[in-house]
């Protein structure tokens, strides 16, 4: 075997493992949402508006797949929503070695 296909096989089982590891906080995550469906909608609400999930989004999303289960569509949302952040901050981070003058 070459090296590259050792290299590649490697990426893949750990690619599979990461996978493995979203999929599994999802469905945490989608058990959890469904739990607060069911017993505790109102708190369910304030972490979707501290967590700025768009309502009308949020609407849309789950009138188009009726079908599929409401804590998977909310969960996939969150996780949808806190990625755009962790993106958005890196986007706009400050140099920490940036001079006096060019910190506001």
């Amino acid at each position: 075997m070459r090296p590259d296909s050792e290299v590649i096989k490697s990426l893949s089982v750990e690619f599979h493992l990461i996978v493995s590891a979203e999929d599994e906080f999802l469905s945490h995550l989608a058990n959890a949402v469904n739990d607060l469906i069911h017993n505790d909608f109102l708190a369910l609400v304030q972490i979707l508006y501290r967590r700025d999930i768009s309502e009308s989004k949020l609407k849309k999303t789950l009138q188009k797949y009726t079908d599929q289960d409401a804590g998977l569509i909310i969960g996939q949302l969150l996780i949808e929503r806190e990625t755009q952040k962790n993106r958005s901050r890196e986007q706009f981070k400050r140099d920490d070695t940036a001079g006096e003058k060019e910190r506001w």
